[in-house]
């Protein structure tokens, strides 16, 4: 029984894990669009993400090799779904988070798809690259 208990302990924290982060990810709203804060917030999110996918990794393995009393095959159903949601839910806000930062990269740089940055280059040489390239670094060839 130890050892179901050691399992129940472990996908605990990760949901705890799990529920910071998606805090996190809501409080990213109030700080500035940039600088330290926003970068050091960014970080721990990454962190944060990175530590829960190696829970979820750790309780997948216990489920692979039980110790101690064997599960009933409905038990070990149940926490087959219980980190398989979880994992769902991890791979959402880890994709939520990105998704923002692409958002971020659009409103600076506005939309860009690589169609269209490589029908502009057809038939450059490297002097039409580099002055394609100044012209969009002045912001004229938008």
């Amino acid at each position: 029984m130890a050892s179901s208990d050691t399992w129940i302990k472990e996908y605990n924290e990760a949901a705890r894990i799990a529920d910071d982060i998606n805090g996190m990810i809501s409080e990213r709203i109030s700080l500035p669009a940039s600088g330290p804060e926003t970068q050091r917030h960014a970080s721990a999110i990454r962190r944060k993400i990175t530590i829960l996918g190696t829970r979820l990794d750790g309780l997948q393995s216990l489920l692979s090799r039980p110790t101690g009393k064997p599960l009933t095959d409905k038990e070990m159903n149940r926490r087959k779904d219980m980190v398989a949601n979880l994992r769902s839910k991890a791979n959402q806000m880890a994709s939520a988070f990105n998704m923002s930062n692409f958002a971020n990269r659009e409103s600076l740089l506005g939309p860009e798809t690589k169609q269209d940055a490589m029908s502009r280059t057809v038939g450059l040489d490297n002097s039409g690259l580099v002055g394609l390239q100044r012209q969009i670094m002045k912001g004229k060839a938008r």
